[in-house]
Protein backbone atom coordinates (compact mmCIF):
# COMPACT_ATOMS: atom_id res chain seq x y z
CA UNK A 1 0.00 0.00 0.00
CA UNK A 2 1.45 3.36 -1.05
CA UNK A 3 2.22 6.01 1.55
CA UNK A 4 -0.03 8.89 2.52
CA UNK A 5 1.35 11.98 0.77
CA UNK A 6 1.78 14.91 3.17
CA UNK A 7 1.28 17.96 0.95
CA UNK A 8 2.62 21.14 2.50
CA UNK A 9 -0.08 23.40 1.10
CA UNK A 10 -2.85 22.20 3.42
CA UNK A 11 -0.64 22.36 6.52
CA UNK A 12 0.74 25.79 5.61
CA UNK A 13 -2.81 27.09 5.17
CA UNK A 14 -3.77 25.89 8.66
CA UNK A 15 -0.66 27.40 10.26
CA UNK A 16 -1.24 30.74 8.51
CA UNK A 17 -4.91 30.78 9.46
CA UNK A 18 -4.01 30.27 13.12
CA UNK A 19 -1.35 33.00 12.90
CA UNK A 20 -3.86 35.38 11.30
CA UNK A 21 -6.39 34.83 14.10
CA UNK A 22 -3.68 35.40 16.70
CA UNK A 23 -2.48 38.57 14.91
CA UNK A 24 -6.00 39.99 14.87
CA UNK A 25 -6.39 39.23 18.57
CA UNK A 26 -3.11 41.10 19.24
CA UNK A 27 -4.38 44.09 17.20
CA UNK A 28 -7.65 44.09 19.15
CA UNK A 29 -5.87 44.07 22.52
CA UNK A 30 -2.99 46.43 21.77
CA UNK A 31 -3.92 48.38 18.66
CA UNK A 32 -0.71 47.08 17.08
CA UNK A 33 -0.42 44.67 14.15
CA UNK A 34 2.60 42.33 14.19
CA UNK A 35 5.28 43.53 11.78
CA UNK A 36 8.06 41.87 9.80
CA UNK A 37 11.06 43.55 8.17
CA UNK A 38 12.96 41.68 5.46
CA UNK A 39 16.39 42.99 4.46
CA UNK A 40 17.79 42.02 1.06
CA UNK A 41 21.24 43.03 -0.12
CA UNK A 42 21.92 42.86 -3.86
CA UNK A 43 19.70 41.33 -6.53
CA UNK A 44 20.19 37.56 -6.34
CA UNK A 45 17.25 36.15 -8.39
CA UNK A 46 16.36 33.34 -5.95
CA UNK A 47 16.53 35.71 -2.98
CA UNK A 48 14.27 38.19 -4.78
CA UNK A 49 11.65 35.46 -5.27
CA UNK A 50 11.87 34.37 -1.61
CA UNK A 51 11.46 37.94 -0.38
CA UNK A 52 8.48 38.48 -2.67
CA UNK A 53 6.84 35.33 -1.30
CA UNK A 54 7.41 36.47 2.28
CA UNK A 55 5.83 39.85 1.55
CA UNK A 56 2.90 38.14 -0.14
CA UNK A 57 2.35 36.00 2.96
CA UNK A 58 2.40 39.12 5.16
CA UNK A 59 -0.22 40.71 2.91
CA UNK A 60 -2.39 37.57 3.09
CA UNK A 61 -2.38 37.72 6.89
CA UNK A 62 -2.68 41.50 7.08
CA UNK A 63 0.66 41.87 8.86
CA UNK A 64 2.67 45.09 8.74
CA UNK A 65 5.66 44.50 6.46
CA UNK A 66 8.79 46.39 5.51
CA UNK A 67 11.15 45.50 2.67
CA UNK A 68 14.60 47.01 2.97
CA UNK A 69 16.53 46.80 -0.30
CA UNK A 70 20.24 47.57 -0.17
CA UNK A 71 22.64 47.63 -3.14
CA UNK A 72 25.23 44.91 -3.66
CA UNK A 73 27.85 47.57 -2.88
CA UNK A 74 26.49 48.11 0.65
CA UNK A 75 29.16 47.93 3.33
CA UNK A 76 29.03 45.86 6.50
CA UNK A 77 28.73 49.07 8.52
CA UNK A 78 25.74 50.24 6.47
CA UNK A 79 24.00 46.88 6.89
CA UNK A 80 24.65 46.77 10.64
CA UNK A 81 23.35 50.35 10.98
CA UNK A 82 20.14 49.35 9.17
CA UNK A 83 19.67 46.38 11.53
CA UNK A 84 20.19 48.71 14.52
CA UNK A 85 17.50 50.98 13.10
CA UNK A 86 15.06 48.08 12.74
CA UNK A 87 15.91 46.80 16.24
CA UNK A 88 14.73 50.19 17.55
CA UNK A 89 11.57 50.34 15.42
CA UNK A 90 8.62 49.42 17.62
CA UNK A 91 6.42 48.69 14.59
CA UNK A 92 8.82 45.91 13.58
CA UNK A 93 8.62 42.75 15.71
CA UNK A 94 10.54 40.42 13.42
CA UNK A 95 13.70 40.98 11.38
CA UNK A 96 15.01 38.68 8.68
CA UNK A 97 18.18 39.21 6.65
CA UNK A 98 17.87 37.26 3.41
CA UNK A 99 20.80 34.94 2.76
CA UNK A 100 23.12 34.51 0.97
CA UNK A 101 24.73 37.92 1.28
CA UNK A 102 26.88 39.20 -1.62
CA UNK A 103 30.44 37.84 -1.77
CA UNK A 104 31.94 41.00 -0.28
CA UNK A 105 29.84 40.50 2.88
CA UNK A 106 30.10 36.70 3.10
CA UNK A 107 32.61 36.76 5.95
CA UNK A 108 30.35 39.10 7.93
CA UNK A 109 27.30 36.81 7.83
CA UNK A 110 27.55 35.68 11.46
CA UNK A 111 28.16 39.22 12.71
CA UNK A 112 25.15 40.48 10.75
CA UNK A 113 22.79 37.77 12.05
CA UNK A 114 24.05 38.21 15.60
CA UNK A 115 23.29 41.95 15.43
CA UNK A 116 19.55 41.23 15.25
CA UNK A 117 17.78 41.63 18.60
CA UNK A 118 17.16 38.00 19.77
CA UNK A 119 13.52 38.89 20.50
CA UNK A 120 13.12 39.92 16.85
CA UNK A 121 15.10 36.98 15.44
CA UNK A 122 12.24 35.26 13.61
CA UNK A 123 14.68 32.90 11.85
CA UNK A 124 15.75 31.50 15.23
CA UNK A 125 19.44 31.69 14.25
CA UNK A 126 20.77 34.02 16.99
CA UNK A 127 23.07 32.24 19.49
CA UNK A 128 20.74 33.28 22.33
CA UNK A 129 17.81 31.52 20.67
CA UNK A 130 19.96 28.52 19.71
CA UNK A 131 20.98 28.20 23.36
CA UNK A 132 17.40 28.51 24.56
CA UNK A 133 16.33 25.81 22.11
CA UNK A 134 19.02 23.45 23.43
CA UNK A 135 17.62 23.76 26.98
CA UNK A 136 13.98 23.62 25.86
CA UNK A 137 13.17 27.27 26.59
CA UNK A 138 13.03 28.91 23.14
CA UNK A 139 10.26 31.28 22.04
CA UNK A 140 11.59 31.60 18.48
CA UNK A 141 12.84 28.45 16.74
CA UNK A 142 14.05 27.89 13.14
CA UNK A 143 11.14 27.92 10.71
CA UNK A 144 11.77 24.77 8.67
CA UNK A 145 12.24 22.24 11.51
CA UNK A 146 9.42 23.86 13.48
CA UNK A 147 7.21 23.50 10.41
CA UNK A 148 8.08 19.78 10.29
CA UNK A 149 6.98 19.40 13.91
CA UNK A 150 3.69 21.16 13.19
CA UNK A 151 3.12 18.94 10.14
CA UNK A 152 3.65 15.81 12.24
CA UNK A 153 1.31 17.13 14.93
CA UNK A 154 -1.43 18.08 12.46
CA UNK A 155 -1.07 14.65 10.78
CA UNK A 156 -1.50 12.88 14.16
CA UNK A 157 1.86 11.17 13.69
CA UNK A 158 3.04 10.15 17.14
CA UNK A 159 6.45 11.45 18.20
CA UNK A 160 6.25 10.42 21.86
CA UNK A 161 8.51 7.39 22.26
CA UNK A 162 9.12 7.14 18.50
CA UNK A 163 12.61 6.56 17.12
CA UNK A 164 13.43 9.53 14.90
CA UNK A 165 16.50 9.55 12.67
CA UNK A 166 17.67 12.94 11.42
CA UNK A 167 20.07 12.73 8.47
CA UNK A 168 22.04 15.98 8.47
CA UNK A 169 23.59 18.15 11.18
CA UNK A 170 23.33 21.70 9.86
CA UNK A 171 22.65 24.58 12.23
CA UNK A 172 19.60 25.55 10.17
CA UNK A 173 17.80 22.18 9.99
CA UNK A 174 19.58 19.10 11.38
CA UNK A 175 20.57 20.24 14.87
CA UNK A 176 17.38 22.21 15.69
CA UNK A 177 15.30 19.36 14.23
CA UNK A 178 16.91 16.92 16.65
CA UNK A 179 16.30 19.24 19.60
CA UNK A 180 12.65 19.82 18.69
CA UNK A 181 12.03 16.08 18.31
CA UNK A 182 13.65 15.45 21.70
CA UNK A 183 11.24 17.96 23.22
CA UNK A 184 8.39 15.88 21.79
CA UNK A 185 9.80 12.84 23.67
CA UNK A 186 11.17 11.12 20.57
CA UNK A 187 14.34 9.06 20.84
CA UNK A 188 16.61 10.82 18.37
CA UNK A 189 19.58 9.59 16.36
CA UNK A 190 21.51 12.19 14.34
CA UNK A 191 23.34 10.80 11.30
CA UNK A 192 25.64 12.50 8.80
CA UNK A 193 28.25 11.91 6.12
CA UNK A 194 30.60 10.12 8.52
CA UNK A 195 27.96 7.75 9.94
CA UNK A 196 28.81 4.09 9.45
CA UNK A 197 26.16 1.53 8.45
CA UNK A 198 23.61 4.30 7.89
CA UNK A 199 20.97 2.05 6.34
CA UNK A 200 21.03 -0.23 9.40
CA UNK A 201 20.15 2.79 11.53
CA UNK A 202 17.48 4.29 9.28
CA UNK A 203 15.70 0.92 9.02
CA UNK A 204 14.98 1.13 12.76
CA UNK A 205 13.37 4.57 12.46
CA UNK A 206 9.68 5.35 12.91
CA UNK A 207 10.37 8.85 11.56
CA UNK A 208 13.14 9.83 9.11
CA UNK A 209 13.97 13.47 8.45
CA UNK A 210 16.28 13.79 5.42
CA UNK A 211 18.25 17.04 5.35
CA UNK A 212 21.55 15.93 3.87
CA UNK A 213 21.60 17.89 0.59
CA UNK A 214 22.09 14.89 -1.71
CA UNK A 215 19.52 14.07 -4.40
CA UNK A 216 17.57 10.81 -3.88
CA UNK A 217 19.97 9.84 -1.08
CA UNK A 218 17.36 7.95 0.98
CA UNK A 219 16.32 4.84 -0.92
CA UNK A 220 13.53 2.35 -0.33
CA UNK A 221 15.83 -0.26 1.23
CA UNK A 222 16.75 2.28 3.96
CA UNK A 223 13.15 2.66 5.16
CA UNK A 224 11.19 0.51 7.57
CA UNK A 225 7.72 -0.37 6.20
CA UNK A 226 5.17 2.12 7.51
CA UNK A 227 7.72 4.74 8.62
CA UNK A 228 7.12 8.47 8.16
CA UNK A 229 9.65 10.07 5.80
CA UNK A 230 10.08 13.86 5.84
CA UNK A 231 12.15 15.24 2.95
CA UNK A 232 13.71 18.64 3.67
CA UNK A 233 16.12 18.51 0.73
CA UNK A 234 15.90 20.81 -2.29
CA UNK A 235 18.28 19.83 -5.09
CA UNK A 236 18.27 21.47 -8.52
CA UNK A 237 19.07 18.96 -11.25
CA UNK A 238 20.01 20.22 -14.71
CA UNK A 239 17.74 19.03 -17.52
CA UNK A 240 20.06 20.22 -20.25
CA UNK A 241 20.82 23.50 -21.94
CA UNK A 242 17.86 25.84 -22.23
CA UNK A 243 15.67 23.71 -19.96
CA UNK A 244 14.49 24.61 -16.47
CA UNK A 245 16.26 22.72 -13.67
CA UNK A 246 14.22 20.01 -11.96
CA UNK A 247 13.68 20.18 -8.21
CA UNK A 248 14.07 16.90 -6.34
CA UNK A 249 14.52 16.02 -2.70
CA UNK A 250 16.95 13.97 -0.64
CA UNK A 251 14.54 11.01 -0.84
CA UNK A 252 13.95 8.69 -3.79
CA UNK A 253 10.27 9.60 -3.63
CA UNK A 254 8.82 7.28 -6.28
CA UNK A 255 10.28 4.16 -4.69
CA UNK A 256 10.16 5.14 -1.01
CA UNK A 257 6.46 6.01 -1.19
CA UNK A 258 5.76 2.32 -1.85
CA UNK A 259 7.33 1.41 1.52
CA UNK A 260 6.64 4.36 3.82
CA UNK A 261 3.46 5.02 5.74
CA UNK A 262 3.61 8.77 5.07
CA UNK A 263 5.96 10.91 2.99
CA UNK A 264 6.44 14.53 1.90
CA UNK A 265 6.98 15.39 -1.78
CA UNK A 266 9.54 17.79 -3.27
CA UNK A 267 8.45 20.28 -4.38
CA UNK A 268 5.15 20.83 -2.58
CA UNK A 269 6.11 19.52 0.85
CA UNK A 270 8.12 21.01 3.69
CA UNK A 271 9.21 24.11 1.75
CA UNK A 272 5.73 25.63 1.94
CA UNK A 273 5.77 25.37 5.74
CA UNK A 274 8.87 27.53 6.13
CA UNK A 275 7.14 30.80 5.22
CA UNK A 276 4.03 29.81 7.20
CA UNK A 277 6.18 29.34 10.30
CA UNK A 278 7.93 32.66 9.61
CA UNK A 279 4.50 34.31 9.86
CA UNK A 280 3.80 32.45 13.10
CA UNK A 281 7.19 33.44 14.53
CA UNK A 282 6.48 37.10 13.69
CA UNK A 283 3.18 36.91 15.56
CA UNK A 284 4.84 35.12 18.50
CA UNK A 285 7.60 37.77 18.62
CA UNK A 286 5.01 40.57 18.63
CA UNK A 287 3.11 38.93 21.45
CA UNK A 288 6.30 38.63 23.49
CA UNK A 289 7.41 42.22 22.86
CA UNK A 290 3.97 43.63 23.65
CA UNK A 291 3.75 41.60 26.87
CA UNK A 292 0.56 39.81 25.85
Amino acid sequence: MAAKILYGKEFAARIKEDAKKEALAIKEKSGVMPGLAVVIVGNDPASTVYVRNKQKACDELGLYSVKVEMPETATKEELLAKIDELNSDKKVHGILVQLPLPKALKDAEDEVLNRIDPRKDVDGFHPVNVGKLSVGDATLTPCTPTGVIRMLELSDINMDGAHAVVIGRSNIVGKPMANLLLQKNATVTVCHSHTKNLADITRTADIIVAAVGRPRFVTADMVKPGATVIDVGINRISQGEGKKAKLIGDVDFDNVKEVAGAITPVPGGVGLLTIAMLMQNTVTAAKDQLGL
